[in-house]
């Protein structure tokens, strides 16, 4: 059974799963990069009139609207279409693994951010359809990618100054700052 729950982001939805979607992590796909996609299940979500960006994770998918798209036609396609998948499929959604954070990353500091990042902020991102992507390190500053119902909601300033750069500086004295990129 599918279920949903809002956003801070008013354009964004979260649809909860009892069954696994994402056994690979969180991922974002964008409805103006959904030529280069392989996942049909993926495609065809994009392809729905309206849907500009899709975010999968481990038991929710998360959809961010267009302003002009309402959410009284786009629901019932998005739980439908999950409903379809899960009563033909027992795999998850994603299953293959896609290059995410650098492997190589030896530094301490940056072995600390992410780590802040993945067990302190990504859990409370998550509860909102989103997540957060380490990008970078450099002089302080941390860049990071907002994702899911993350992108583009009118409190995501307010969230990543008040709450993921003060956890950040905590946490990790060489942080300064952190930016979206």
């Amino acid at each position: 059974m599918i279920q949903t729950e809002p956003t801070p982001n008013p354009n964004s939805i979260k649809f909860l799963s009892e069954k696994v979607i994402s056994a690979i992590g969180t991922e974002e796909f964008q409805r103006n990069k959904s030529k280069d996609l392989s996942n049909p299940f993926i495609k065809e979500l994009l392809s729905f009139k309206g849907v500009e960006l899709v975010l999968l994770s481990k038991n929710f998918l998360s959809v961010k609207k267009s302003d002009n798209a309402s959410w009284s036609d786009l629901k019932p396609m998005v739980i439908s279409h999950l409903n379809h998948y899960f009563e033909n499929n027992s795999e998850p959604i994603l299953n293959e693994k896609k290059s995410g954070i650098p492997a190589n990353e030896t530094d301490d500091t940056v072995k600390k951010i992410i780590d802040v990042l993945n067990n302190k902020i990504r859990p409370a991102v998550a509860r909102d359809g989103g997540d957060i992507k380490f990008k970078s390190f450099e002089k302080g500053v941390v860049k990071v990618e907002l994702q899911g119902s993350c992108s583009g909601c009118p409190s995501s300033l307010m969230t990543l100054k008040q709450g993921v750069q003060n956890l950040l500086k905590h946490y990790v004295k060489e942080v300064n700052s952190v930016e979206a990129i």
